[in-house]
């Protein structure tokens, strides 16, 4: 688990790992980066009072470093991957191990299961959970067991990931993606059992939404830098949906000022039918059945889906023209919070 800035969600993280009915024994290695909001201070009491938990720096808080530094300080023959801002269900890891076994395959995963606390992050995760949100992922509402392209966390064979190489340290979002690309170069399966589920709390604020995305489409354009059109081709639907916007606003400007006019103006206008078109979706999706529990969900659902999209489009652009470099998710740095109840 690479945590960071965690403390508002590390203690129920962790107790659902250590409730989890494993037929053997378990170990959680926290990869602690530099927190500043009391996140290492709780790891270390949570450390002391179980012995099962090992605690690793990560001064440097890159989540595939981190990964790889939790790895390397265990011989175990399962890796289980978890989050911070995760909750494992009950039985997920007996579970998961059965299926590997089952289907021979090097990594399992199942649905990530967004869920939020307050109106904003609640719309959020109904982002998340939302086909129109992710892109439809399997692991997004995925209902049909199979083979898949990546897996969400992942349990993973560990003899797998010592021959292709552990998590390339070189990308610092979307290095799941490109480690189940080495696996299934390698001949082996990745494999997504709905049966599976993970509860994930989403960011809190808008800003801190913003930002996450922002990085993830920035390193998203590296790995279409890359590795090309081994990316799925729904990736590159929110840049064209920045770039119309742009295009929108461009011909609103020369239409207001009649520098296009007559059938000129009639053609250009065909750049505001997808926007028109993407509201729409986003409001039935915003006043559709399971909409929250009140007006502020909805609203805030009709912010937080294009926040999402333009974010992550933006960050793609700027991935694929210039690559990602030095990018990191500055959503996780500087927090002050405290537990939760």
């Amino acid at each position: 688990m690479p945590v960071l800035n965690e403390v508002r969600y590390l203690e129920r993280a962790v107790a659902t790992v250590l409730q989890q009915d494993v037929p053997g024994p378990m170990q959680l290695i926290l990869a602690l980066g530099p927190s500043t909001d009391g996140t290492n201070e709780l790891a270390a009491r949570l450390a002391a009072d179980d012995e099962r938990i090992l605690l690793v720096d990560n001064p440097g808080a890159d989540i595939p470093k981190g990964l790889n530094l939790a790895i390397r300080a265990s011989d175990a023959p399962t890796v289980v991957r978890v989050d911070a801002h995760s909750e494992l269900s009950p039985g997920y890891t007996r579970d998961a191990l059965a299926t590997l076994a089952r289907t021979r395959a090097a990594n399992v995963g199942g649905v990530m299961r967004a869920d939020g606390r307050t109106p904003f992050q609640r719309a959020v995760a109904r982002a998340y959970n939302s086909p129109i949100g992710l892109g439809g992922g399997a692991y997004h509402g995925g209902t049909q067991e199979a083979e898949a392209e990546s897996a969400y966390l992942g349990v993973m064979r560990r003899d797998v990931l010592d021959e292709v190489g552990l998590f390339d340290e070189s990308i610092r979002r979307g290095e799941d993606w490109e480690l189940n690309l080495r696996i299934r170069a390698a001949g082996y399966r990745v494999w997504f059992d709905p049966a599976l589920s993970v509860t994930y709390w989403p960011r809190e604020s808008w800003t801190r939404l913003a930002r996450q995305f922002r990085a993830t489409g920035t390193w998203r354009g590296e790995l279409v830098r890359r590795f090309g059109r081994r990316n799925s081709l729904r990736f590159f639907a929110p840049p064209a949906l920045l770039i119309d916007l742009a295009l929108a606003v461009v011909v609103g400007a020369l239409q207001l000022t009649q520098v296009l006019t007559g059938w000129w103006s009639v053609a250009a206008s065909v750049v505001y039918l997808p926007l028109i078109a993407y509201a729409l979706v986003i409001i039935a999706v915003a006043i559709g059945p399971g909409g929250g529990k009140g007006w502020r969900d909805k609203l805030w659902t009709l912010a937080v889906i294009p926040t999402m999209h333009l974010s992550w489009g933006l960050g793609f652009l700027i991935g694929t023209s210039r690559g990602a470099h030095d990018t990191v998710d500055t959503s996780r740095l500087g927090t002050r919070n405290t537990p939760l109840p």
